[in-house]
């Protein structure tokens, strides 16, 4: 007796015999663990041919562009007379220039587009984005959060690089210290944060911790902790710290390299009119080396400003964490709204410009002065 809708005793569809499946719901002819070999044995295959598909199309595209350009720099390498300066100029900025435009101007002008739109961009509708971005009480606390983030991380991220500078640099096999200390700079963000999840991990009360933190506090005789990453205002905190753990190793190098850098005459001067320890360091070494610690707080500020892959990969942006850069992905990929989103890019965008111009400044000034 035949059911309608359901496929009769003994049809079997062809739709999943073609693929090594059985039909659904009959026995298969095959065995069910030789079945099931087959299927693994044919999504390994799909995998693999996906794999070497996708190896072939980068292959191909980087060997395409090589080939592009070893062609161009040929020609240019044989042009003579008048187009011989503007063929060279052309070819060494020209590629730089179209990549330029592709990956930033373009986007640029696309996010401004969009932050003038809807949610799904079919509709203008001027500044009202921006107005909810300054109104919304919920982004005026994301916004909060990032200028705490603002303050905290580049001003703990540099004294600590400056202090560890100072000492590091009168130790014997300084060279180890200082690869130690800058080691984390080649963790990735997200591979920091992972790590601070352990560190962070807390369990209930009764259970064994296994969090770092966790583990202190009981040492110490907190026999219940709480769970970190949930504690609000605290897990901000522990949040900026990863950022300050990655960000320390790379102020330490550059002032280090900046007290190096002072003449020993100079120091020798304030030694001789009996300047030492916090005085020749306050009123020596400090105005010595500051337009080098304004570059070392604006680089991590920028950083700072951009921080996003800690509050994802820790909380989401959830708990009371969330950032601006989270925010923005959070409005544009997660509730797909990208006019909010984009609103939010060009925010972010120009409170960048004002750090990339002042660092510009100092490094030009920097370069006069040598």
């Amino acid at each position: 007796m035949s059911v309608p809708g359901f496929p009769s005793p003994g049809f079997h569809s062809p739709g999943f015999h073609s693929l090594g499946f059985p039909s659904p719901g009959f026995p298969s002819p095959v065995g069910g663990s030789a079945a099931e070999g087959l299927v693994v044995d044919r999504l390994a295959a799909g995998s693999w041919n996906d794999a070497a598909i996708k190896f072939g199309n980068t292959f191909g595209a980087v060997a395409g562009f090589l080939g592009i350009l070893l062609v161009v720099f040929l020609v240019a390498g044989r042009a003579r007379g008048r187009l011989a300066r503007p063929l060279a100029v052309a070819v060494f900025l020209g590629p730089a220039v179209l990549l330029l435009a592709v990956g930033l101007v373009v986007p640029l002008v696309r996010t401004v587009y969009l932050s003038l739109q809807n949610d799904d961009g079919t509709r203008f509708v001027g500044g009202e984005n921006f107005g909810w971005a300054f109104t919304s009480d919920s982004v005026q606390k994301v916004l909060v959060n990032t200028l705490l983030w603002l303050v905290a991380v580049p001003l703990v991220a540099t004294g600590l690089g400056l202090v560890l500078a100072l000492l590091v640099d009168r130790m014997r096999g300084q060279s180890v210290y200082k690869s130690l200390i800058f080691m984390p700079m080649a963790i990735s963000l997200v591979g920091a944060s992972i790590i601070f999840k352990f560190v962070y991990e807390s369990r209930g009360p009764g259970q064994p911790q296994i969090g770092l933190l966790s583990r202190l506090a009981v040492a110490v005789g907190w026999d219940d902790p709480p769970n970190w990453l949930l504690s609000q205002p605290l897990n901000t905190f522990l949040l900026m710290a990863v950022m300050v753990w990655v960000q320390t190793g790379f102020a330490m190098v550059v002032l280090s390299a900046a007290i190096k850098a002072i003449p020993a005459e100079v120091v020798e001067a304030a030694r001789l009119d009996g300047a030492s320890g916090a005085r020749l360091f306050w009123y020596v070494t400090v105005p010595m080396i500051r337009s080098t610690v304004l570059v070392v707080l604006t680089t991590v500020l920028l950083i700072t400003l951009k921080a996003f892959d800690i509050v994802r990969t820790m909380t989401g942006g959830n708990f009371g964490t969330q950032v601006l850069a989270n925010e923005m992905y959070s409005q544009s990929f997660v509730q797909f709204n990208s006019g909010r989103g984009s609103a939010l890019a060009v925010l972010l965008f120009v409170a960048v410009l004002p750090l990339v111009a002042y660092n510009i400044v100092q490094l030009r000034k920097e370069r006069e002065v040598r």
